[in-house]
């Protein structure tokens, strides 16, 4: 599985496989690029102090600090322990999800009944974090880099539209801590506007 050396920060940037996901280090300052390099593709991230993974990307922390759900450049990722684990740096899009949990089996059993059942973003993250000691029920919702879910402000409904990100617009993190990183090319037809493709990163 990848990991961040100096190598991996001159090389171009990695492809994630559509409907698959990985896991890497990711060192405090380094930045990551999570790139939508063919456009409305969907990539679900999580991260976890890779000291102590008890400590994990939290959206209830986030939106607490932030004051707002649409997350964007000049915003940080919190932890459920109230500290900055990744800074938004940069941002092609401006709109990101971080409400949905990643999808799984029963999200195709639930949304999907008519398609076959896939394990989803969730499946591929507990594999790919599983080496790292981190277990399925420690995985919370993950930050859905480019999922467009845009919510009725009288009513509460969401929806799960197209993203807006067109081929090459990406994302930059820095990160804060020293961290574990799940990374996906999302799995769920309504999140991609019924199609999937990879996604790249890049740590520099």
């Amino acid at each position: 599985m990848p990991v961040e050396t100096a190598a991996t920060r001159l090389n171009p940037a990695t492809r994630i496989p559509e409907r698959s996901g990985t896991a890497f280090r990711l060192a405090a300052g380094a930045l990551l690029e999570v790139i939508d390099p063919m456009g409305c593709q969907v990539s679900d991230l999580l991260a976890f102090n890779a000291d102590d993974v008890g400590e994990a990307i939290s959206a209830g922390r986030t939106f607490d600090y932030a004051e707002t759900i649409y997350l964007t450049t000049g915003h940080s990722l919190y932890s459920n322990r109230s500290r900055p684990m990744l800074e938004i740096v940069a941002d092609d899009v401006g709109r990101h999800d971080f409400l949905l949990t990643p999808c799984s089996v029963d999200t195709f059993r639930h949304f999907y009944p008519d398609k076959p059942v896939h394990r989803g973003c969730f499946g591929n993250l507990a594999a790919a974090l599983a080496p790292y000691g981190i277990t399925e029920d420690m995985i919370p919702s993950a930050f859905n880099c480019f999922m467009n879910v845009p919510v009725d402000g009288e009513t509460g409904k969401l929806r799960v539209l197209p993203p807006i990100s067109k081929a090459g617009d990406r994302i930059t993190f820095r990160a804060a801590m020293d961290l574990v990183v799940g990374l996906t090319a999302c799995s769920a037809y309504a999140s991609n506007g019924g199609s999937f493709k990879p996604v790249d990163y890049l740590i520099r």
